[in-house]
């Protein structure tokens, strides 16, 4: 502030001019600024849950849940569009982002309790209803919270998140060995996935022009997973996302029964989630708007710009 004080001041000292106060309208001040993020945390059950919050909370909710391995980091960029619109509540689950990591031996890590903990948090915030993006891990949080109170959703987003068998391919064969047998070797089988250079091809695998996919994330994810005990946290994670695959029927019977307006926009080149799990959606629900995007896991690093819009168009009609 004083940098950009020091400049006005030179800049207006060499054109001759007289500096003046200015004075900012009232109603101008104290409109809110769509584009300012507000980092926050909230505490629940004992754990601070940190989340990103921006836009109005007059205005419809749109609820961002990230996946495996970032944090709400991942809607950096898309949070300040919605937010021109929408309210935007984007938590990191525990263990994951700046929310606190409880060692794993004395934490419960599992699917069901960040659900119970973001349900926790929009309660607090005063979120009635909601449209949600899912991905990756937000996808079963998502649906869970869908579970228990589907008349709160007014709209999914899902980018490469699964709900049905056919999208669980080869990539997962040593995680369903581990669902089988949680040994210690089968658990150490899977560590290959926290390293740094898995981290670099969950994003940049299938990507079409690696230059969109900002470095940053590399550090910023690995800086997370090598924080001593993480990698305890994520087997933990690894081990209960089988107890997902187990509700994928319920889910399914869910869509067809309450019919959520659905918008997919899918990396299809995402060797994790593969474009064989979008395709079923459409089966059980009726109001979709289907995008295959020529890009890989975390196609908001390549297709931001794209989502955006899809996202702004789906919403404007959901909400009207």
């Amino acid at each position: 502030m004083k940098n950009e004080l020091l400049s006005a001041s030179t800049l207006a000292f060499l054109a001759g001019a007289v500096l003046l106060p200015v004075t900012m309208p009232q109603s101008a001040a104290a409109a809110p600024n769509p584009f300012s993020v507000h980092m926050a945390v909230m505490e629940i059950d004992g754990l601070d849950i940190a989340y990103r919050e921006a836009g109005n909370p007059e205005n419809p909710t749109v609820l961002l849940l990230h996946g495996f391995p970032t944090s709400s980091h991942m809607f950096r960029e898309l949070i300040p569009v919605l937010a021109q619109d929408y309210h935007v509540i984007a938590p990191d689950f525990p263990g994951f982002g700046a929310s606190a990591m409880p060692p794993a031996e004395s934490h419960d890590y599992s699917f069901a309790n960040a659900a119970e903990v973001v349900t926790q948090l929009i309660d607090a915030k005063g979120v009635e209803d909601y449209a949600v993006y899912l991905m990756d891990y937000g996808a079963p949080i998502g649906f869970r919270m869908f579970a228990e109170h589907p008349e709160r959703i007014t709209g999914f987003i899902i980018q490469n998140g699964n709900a049905y068998d056919e999208g669980l391919r080869d990539f997962w064969d040593p995680i369903k060995a581990y669902w089988a047998d949680p040994s210690v070797a089968n658990g150490d089988a899977l560590r290959g996935f926290l390293t740094l250079e898995a981290t670099k091809w969950q994003f940049t695998h299938g990507v079409g022009d690696v230059s969109t996919v900002n470095p940053d994330n590399f550090w910023h994810v690995q800086y997370l997973l090598d924080r001593p005990g993480n990698q305890e946290v994520q087997l933990e994670m690894f081990l209960d996302y089988g107890t997902n695959v187990g509700e994928y029927p319920k889910w399914q019977a869910l869509f067809r029964e309450h019919q959520p307006p659905a918008l997919i926009v899918w990396g299809k080149n995402d060797h994790i989630f593969p474009a064989e799990g979008a395709h079923p959606y459409r089966q059980d629900l009726t109001d979709v708007e289907f995008h295959l995007l020529d890009t890989g896991h975390f196609a908001l690093e390549e297709y931001g710009d794209v989502i955006a819009g899809e996202m702004q168009d789906f919403l404007a009609r959901i909400t009207r």
